[in-house]
């Protein structure tokens, strides 16, 4: 595994183009597998959770080929509904999987899934909304069994507007001649994308993007080649880099009005902003100041930036107050970066942030995907040299970073870790 050398103190000046999204390629990957046809996709980001989702398809029986960031899929002959105990460890999402090939097969057997620990995330709202649509749970210590019939004409109410849920009952419910209705249902972007995916087949997907989404199945899907929407939190990810080392950046091949709430207050924190058709530029060229933020389920703003916006926050001038109403671990990466001079203190859900003139250079560990590009961040905006290890997670979400971040001003070295 690789370590991050960051030599920091340098303003980052220059042009980026965003990579497609991490979380809209994983549940358009797993729908592939739907149609039993061939799907070619572009601008699919070359990262670890891609290539993971990538080789459980593979282990199901998908041939794939890959030609830099264009990945032609065959589901023909898929067989296999187990997905293996290894791959589910690796990938939180690798549950949308399940709802993928309940749609083709009405069966499917997976282990209890992986990822960030970032807070319970329970797959519970996944399994207790599929028994709504007439798929039979089976669940003892090691495995979880999915048996469906057929999936039945009903209307859900979800608790809680999750993103993964939504996509697992989009997917199990595109086949077939019933009509389900989600209600409460999420509005990001990326269901949006894997609905335009879906209807491009042929599917019948009403209202993504609402909080009401309605499914009319259909008898087949056909292949198509398909776009990926750009990645929205590597978008403000690159934003926020800029701003934290009072530099400039141009972002390419975006949608500003995917990341407004966080265009909103780095515009409220003092930085200058312009958007256009596909591009967003950014100038901090001067001290920002502290601002609020809450995280919410889209269109708030988003729990995966809270991360990487709180870090620029330690170094505004003033106090500011992030709650994170989302999940419950989001604040662990702060300790890392305390350990660096910033000055917080978490009780709950409510992180106090009282900004400093500099943060200092340190021996830091990531502690999940966002909270490890913070320590980046932080040290990019530090003078002197900062280590950042345990980059196995970074490497997970965003393509590119280091090579990116250098391509503006950055001065980032790989070394070999234990």
């Amino acid at each position: 595994m690789y370590n991050y050398i960051i030599k920091g103190g340098k303003k980052l000046h220059g042009e980026v183009d965003i990579s497609g999204s991490k979380n809209a390629s994983l549940p358009i990957l797993a729908a592939t597998i739907i149609s039993g046809k061939t799907t070619k996709l572009y601008n699919v980001p070359d990262i670890e959770d891609v290539r993971t989702t990538l080789k459980i398809l593979e282990e199901l029986g998908c041939k794939i080929k890959k030609d830099k960031n264009k990945i032609i899929i065959n589901s023909k002959d898929v067989c296999q509904t187990t997905i293996s105990d290894n791959l589910m460890r690796k990938l939180r999402s690798s549950v949308i999987i399940a709802g993928a090939i309940i749609s083709r097969f009405g069966n499917v057997k997976f282990s209890y899934p992986g990822g960030c620990d970032i807070g319970a995330r329970p797959i519970d709202l996944h399994l207790e909304n599929f028994k709504k649509i007439g798929i039979k749970i089976d669940e003892n210590c090691r495995y979880i069994e999915c048996k469906c019939d057929k999936i039945i004409s009903t209307n859900i109410e979800l608790d809680f507007p999750s993103v993964g849920a939504t996509e697992n009952l989009i997917l199990a419910s595109v086949l077939g001649d019933h009509e389900v209705t989600i209600n409460n249902s999420a509005m990001e972007p990326e269901i949006v994308d894997l609905a335009n995916f879906l209807n491009r087949m042929g599917a019948k997907v009403y209202g993504a993007g609402t909080n009401v989404i309605k499914i009319k199945g259909v008898e087949s899907l056909k292949q198509v080649s398909y776009k990926i929407m750009p990645d929205r939190i590597e978008a403000g990810t690159f934003l926020v880099a800029a701003a934290i080392t009072g530099g400039s950046v141009k972002l390419n091949n975006v949608c500003a009005e995917h990341i407004s709430p966080i265009l909103s207050k780095l515009t409220e924190c003092g930085c200058e902003i312009i958007t256009s058709n596909n591009s967003i530029y950014l100038n901090a060229n001067k001290k920002l100041k502290a601002v609020d933020i809450k995280t919410m389920p889209y269109p708030g703003f988003p729990t995966d930036l809270q991360p990487i916006f709180s870090t620029l926050l330690t170094v505004c001038k003033g106090t500011s107050i992030i709650t994170e109403n989302i999940f419950e671990n989001r604040f662990k990466f702060m300790q890392e970066i305390k350990r660096m001079g910033a000055k917080a203190t978490i009780e709950g859900k409510t992180m106090i942030i009282k900004g400093v003139k500099r943060l200092h250079p340190a021996n830091v560990e990531s502690t999940d995907l966002r909270g490890g590009a913070s320590l980046v961040l932080a040290g990019l905006a530090c003078k002197g040299v900062t280590k950042v290890s345990k980059l196995e997670y970074l490497l997970r979400g965003y393509e590119n970073f280091d090579k990116k971040l250098n391509s503006i001003g950055a001065d980032i070295t790989r070394e070999e870790g234990e």
